[in-house]
């Protein structure tokens, strides 16, 4: 068998899902909510120093490039401030991701072993059932064995020629 992972009837189950691309950019704005503050007002004083520069305007476009450096300086302290300050929250979060992570995956293991287990005893039935045919013994009444597995059949060598089984016996 390849390295791969083992397949499992848990591998579509939604509790074992992560969080999804929408809801991590949610949370990251919640987080660090002056960066995209910062990105907004960049993008304004750029945009207003382009229409400065096409109108020909150019102590206007002066003002605005001296407005995006602002902008941009803020992001800058933001993200930086963000970082130092949400810090020990973040290192707590991935603390408590990874706990959360080792949990369900404990969970999912437990889970393949016991649908494992399972599979394994009826297994062990059906077996337990297959030998007491062959040797012809009455097969355990709890394993219920259909009347037409328990029944002997004449083997194949015995057959007329052209006749299935239970035609042109003698």
């Amino acid at each position: 068998m390849s390295g791969g992972r083992l397949p499992s009837s848990f591998d579509h189950d939604q509790e074992f899902s992560h969080e999804n691309a929408f809801q991590k950019v949610i949370r990251r704005l919640k987080e660090d909510p002056l960066i995209p503050l910062g990105c907004g007002l960049t993008f304004w004083a750029f945009y207003g120093a382009l229409r400065a520069v096409r109108a020909g305007d150019s102590n206007r476009a002066q003002i605005m490039f001296r407005r995006r450096l602002y902008a941009q300086s803020f992001t800058l302290v933001a993200a930086v401030a963000g970082s130092l300050y949400f810090k020990q929250d973040r290192t707590r979060r991935r603390e408590f991701e990874g706990q959360l992570a080792e949990k369900k995956a404990q969970e999912k293991r437990d889970a393949w072993i016991r649908e494992l287990e399972a599979r394994e005893q009826d297994d062990k039935d059906w077996r337990a059932k297959m030998d007491a045919i062959a040797r012809g013994a009455k097969a355990p009444a709890e394993l219920k064995v259909p009347a037409v597995l328990a029944k002997k059949e004449t083997p194949v060598k015995e057959w007329d020629v052209g006749n299935g089984p239970g035609e042109g016996r003698e």
